[in-house]
Formats: structure tokens, sequence, C-alpha cells
């Protein structure tokens, strides 16, 4: 993985190419956890979900439910801020062909495991199976215990898990997931955080 991110800083010598670490507030409620930074996303911005196509539809929801300051992340120096929410990757670097391998996904599990147990009581939301199976993977859980699904819930010790389908162009495009069924989520976690 590291020759891949030092080609691609020789490729494209403006991108972040590095880990992209988490945004967002660090006493969040709302811990959103994704796959990876995407090659024209957040390895070139430096910000997770922002110059990709998934960013999209997570950031206009995010602004529509009251939990970021705008509908759009256009850059890493905008002055867009996350509202009681913190978002990160399951990997942290760029991955080739933008699919992680699950030695890579299994390296960069003790990052999200610190995160999660940094992370107080509230609601995780994971993007996709490879988000959900690695916060279970970092909390020392069966997976067979707490299949994927998406806008399944599941109780995990200090917080609630909810998962929804990851918010790529492949996904939208498909219409595997809606604009609906993501607002959808969205719904369901404000409520838990009301609660």
């Amino acid at each position: 993985m590291a020759e891949f991110i030092a080609a691609q800083k020789e490729k494209f010598p403006d991108y972040y190419c590095k880990p992209v670490a988490a945004f967002g507030d660090p006493q969040a409620e709302l811990l959103i956890v994704g796959l990876a930074p995407g090659l024209h996303g957040a390895n070139a911005t430096g910000r997770p979900f922002t110059g990709d196509h998934a960013g999209i539809l997570l950031y206009k929801t995010l602004h529509q439910f009251g939990f970021s300051s705008h509908a759009e992340s256009l850059a890493s120096d905008d002055d867009l801020r996350l509202i009681n929410t913190r978002i990160t990757n399951a990997v942290k670097c760029v991955p080739p062909q933008n699919k992680p391998t699950p030695a890579e996904i299994k390296t960069c599990n003790r990052y999200l495991q610190q995160e999660l147990n940094d992370f107080g009581e509230g609601v995780v939301l994971a993007l996709g199976r490879i988000a959900h199976e690695s916060i279970i993977r970092a909390l020392g859980r069966r997976q067979k215990d707490y299949p994927f699904a998406h806008a399944a819930e599941h109780q995990l010790d200090h917080f609630q898990l909810v998962d929804s389908y990851h918010c790529s162009r492949y996904n939208t495009q498909t219409k595997r997931l809606t604009g609906e069924q993501f607002s959808a989520v969205f719904a369901t976690i404000q409520s838990k955080l009301n609660a």
C-alpha cells in the first residue's frame, strides 16, 4: 500500500496522499465509519468523504438532519463544521483499485479500535459491510452474532451500531441505496440520540 500511495503522490503531486485522519467533533455522539479514502476524494483532499461521489449524499444528508453546517464538503480548508458528529474510515489510506485487502483491513483495525474505545455513548453508523465487520472485529466480537444488513441495529458495549449500505456511486446509481433509504437511517439515528 505504501508503494501505491507513493506512486499516487508522484502522479498527483498536489494530492494529500497520506493516512486520512478522522474529521469532526472528538466528543461527538455520532461516529460514522466508512470504508477507505477514495483515490480522487479523501486521498486528494485529506478529509473523509470530501471530493468524491460518496460524499455528495453523505454531507447532504448530514446537513438535512442538522449534523453538518453545510450540505457540501468541498475541501479540507472550507468552513464546513460537523455538529455532534465525527467521520472516520475502517482503512486509513487509499487502497489500490479502491478495494482494501483483508490484510490491509486487519492492519488498520487497531486504529479503529482506538477510535471506538475513545468514543462515548451514542450511535456508530457503519457505511457498508467492510466498515461493519471492522467495527465488530475491533470490539473482539463474533461476526455471526452481528449480521450486516441495511438499516440493521445492534447494541454493542456503550453504543448502538446502525448499518447502512455505503453511499458509493455504484450503490446510489443502481438504486441499491436511495436518498430516501439513507434519510430513513439518519431519522433512526436522530431518534436514538434524542431519546
